[in-house]
Order: C-alpha cells, then structure tokens, then sequence
C-alpha cells in the first residue's frame, strides 16, 4: 500500500488512443490500497498551437491572459483522463491547480509554487478515487490564473508528492531514464540507475530536459524520490534521490550536458565605479530574467571602465537589450553586442571535487576537436564552456569519449 503520484508529459498524452493507454497502465500497476495522483500535461503540442493563436491576436505580451489561455491545455487532458478512467471502471475525478491547492507568486508565464494546501487533493483520495490533478498552473493570490513555465507538470508532480508524503514520484517521459547524455547525439550515453538531487539539479540546469530544475529543487526540499521512466517500456528508469545506494561510482563525471537557448551579451565600456553591476543586474532581476555566466574584464585601466559579459535564455535576448541600452543611458556605456549563435557545453558530477584535472581534460577534449571556448564558468560541481552553436554536436561527443571512454 503506497501513496504514489504520476507525471504524464504531453507525448504521452498526445491522442485519445494514448490517453487510454496511460489509464490502462495506470490501473495495471495499481496496487490493492495504493492511492494514486496523476498530474498531466496538454496533450502533444497543444501549448504550442495555444501560443500560436496568441500570436495571430497580438505580438504584445499579456501575462494574464496568456497564462489564461494556456492553462486550458492541461484541463482539456484531465477531463480526457479522468473519463478513461471512469470507462475502465475506476473512479476518478479531475481537479484544476487550484482546487488541487497550488498557490503561487504572481510572475505570470514563470510563476514559482509558494504554497500547497493538498486538502482537496487528499479527501478525494479517501473516497477511493484516483486524482488527475493539472500540471503547469496554480492561483495567486489574487485569485488568478498563473503557469510554472516550460516542464512546470514536473514541478507540480514534485510538489503533490512532497506536500502528501508521497512514497514515490514517477515522472513518465519518451525516454527511459537519464542518461550520461543526450542520447539523440551521443549514441554511447549511459543511462544511470541513480543520480544525486544535487547532480542532476545542476545537469537540467545547464541544459538536460528531462526534467525542469525548480522540480529537482522541489524533490531536494521535501526529500521525495524521483523516478524518471518510459511511458512506452516496462523497464526501470533513474531514481533521483539524496544519496546513492547501488550504483558504482566508476566515473568522476556524471554527465555531459548542452544548452542551445542561450544568447550572449556584452556590455562594452561600463564605468568601473561601485554600485554600477548591481544596477545592471538589478534591473534584470527586477524583469525576471535569468543571468548567467557573468564574466567582468579590464578594458582601459587609465579610463576607469571594464566590459561585461553574461549569458541569458534566448526568448528573453530582446528584453535584455532593450533593458541594457536603455540603462546605458543613465550609466553611460560605449556599446551593447549581442550574440545568439552560441551555445554552452557542461560537465557535471559530485566527484570532480577534490579531482584535480577535470578541467584540463573538459578543455583538452574541446581542444582537440579544434572548438575554441569563447567563455568559462565553474560550480563546485559543474564546469561550462560557451561554444560556437554549430559545434555543440561535436563538441558533447567529444567530451563524452574522453570522461566516458569504452571498456575494452
């Protein structure tokens, strides 16, 4: 008897007839007592096909309404599901994020989950029924309509199962588990039976997209395990959890990632005078967009000024500059360049602390390739270079061979 949530993503939920497969699995591998929370995606590319009709409305952003017409995605697949079940002969019953009792901030479009009040969640359980709960949405405080982002089902899931006491959290994909790379460019990626929070918070991160990191973080908190699976195998997946308790140790690094939706920007001729860089990333932070990759260097000692360079998301390459140029003015600055053919490229694992060498060898590999590094950022437990963005297929695969080398 456990209590257990489910994560379904869009592919898995992709057609009616792939939505009645999901309810049949679900009810196949329900154990006797076991109660069960579903939380789904929009069915395929439904979001997309949202965002789209947006666009023929407006090319403005509203926060709002867009998160408004977003969330209908994931409520048309909880009714479908919900249904399915019910045909199957279980009872079901589907609840919105917030009669689920998802509260959130009001960032629309990036909302972050501040609350959970699962009381509803929990009395539907005690009446026999499996709960479809949708993910990528809760209610602010305001009483309005927010969503988590891309892979917000994710943090959903992880959030329910953490806010229950959940006993396990699967998260259901089209692949079978996470791998020591992006298995559609590395054809030799190891898939892991087990990864830290910490690694793989910082391998999703820097670009792995199975699984969101604000989901990761939510598992961490709580101390939930993660189970990243097929929902097309039987097979086990990768369990994310605190700590390893089967898997060797046999590598250093855990795995290589790469990040394509990255954009660079630099700032030329910023006056090197105190309190300067906290109004630049003040002023970003203030519109919710995400730096990383800061990197300062001296450009003229005798006129006091310096240059400065990070990385963003590309979607947001337009605000950003928008936001720099018009702080120029105030500042005074020489120049703003912008850069989108670029990507960056990772080494993660636990193991490279107090293992001289890893970035020598990250850096030799890249080298070898002939890849030129345009810039360098270091976690305790990561280490990035920013690439060319037609090198990325080249560069991963070189990397990989050199910390992932075959048994002979």
């Amino acid at each position: 008897m456990a209590l257990i949530v489910k994560k379904f993503g869009g592919s898995s939920v992709a057609t009616p007839d792939k939505i009645k497969g999901v309810a049949e699995r679900i009810l196949r591998e329900k154990q006797q007592g076991d109660q069960i929370v579903v939380v789904v995606s929009a069915m395929g590319d439904t979001t997309d096909e949202l965002i789209d009709l947006c666009t023929a409305i407006t090319d403005e952003t509203h926060g709002r309404e867009m998160d408004m017409l977003l969330s209908t995605g994931e409520q048309i697949s909880i009714a479908l599901l919900a249904m399915a079940l019910k045909k199957l002969g279980h009872p079901a019953v589907s609840l919105t994020g917030y009669q689920a009792g998802i509260r959130t901030n009001e960032n629309f479009a990036k909302a972050r989950i501040v609350n959970m009040d699962p009381a509803r969640v929990s009395q539907e359980l005690n009446r026999g029924n499996i709960v479809v709960v949708a993910g990528f949405q809760g209610v602010t405080p305001g009483g309005d309509i927010a969503t988590l982002g891309r892979g917000g089902s994710d943090t959903t899931a992880v959030a329910l199962a953490g806010a229950l006491q959940a006993d396990v959290c699967e998260i259901y994909t089209d692949v079978d588990g996470v791998y020591s790379a992006d298995p559609r460019i590395v054809t030799k990626a190891r898939k892991m039976k087990e990864i830290t929070y910490n690694e793989m918070l910082e391998m999703a991160r820097l670009g792995a997209v199975v699984m969101q990191p604000r989901s990761v973080e939510m598992g961490k908190h709580y101390g939930v395990p993660i189970h990243v699976r097929s929902t097309f195998t039987q097979e086990s997946g990768t369990f994310i959890r605190g700590e390893y308790t089967m898997e060797e140790r046999e590598f250093i690094i855990r795995g290589v990632t790469h990040d394509n939706n990255v954009a660079k920007i630099a700032i030329l001729g910023v006056p090197d005078h105190p309190g300067v860089a906290y109004k630049i990333f003040s002023a970003l932070a203030a519109a919710n967009i995400d730096v990383d990759m800061i990197v300062q260097s001296i450009r003229n000692t005798d006129k006091n000024i310096n240059d400065i360079l990070f990385t963003i998301a590309k979607p947001e390459l337009n605000q950003t500059k928008s936001i720099i140029e018009q702080l120029g003015k105030e500042i005074g600055i020489l120049g703003v360049i912008v850069e989108d053919h670029v990507a960056k490229v990772s080494v993660v694992g636990a193991g490279m602390l107090g293992s001289p060498g890893i970035a020598a060898t990250m850096f030799g590999a890249l080298g070898d390739a002939g890849i030129n590094i345009e810039v360098i950022s270091t976690s305790e437990i990561s280490i990035s270079c920013l690439i060319r963005a037609d090198l990325v297929q080249q560069a991963v695969n070189a990397i990989h061979n050199r910390f992932f080398p075959e048994k002979k």
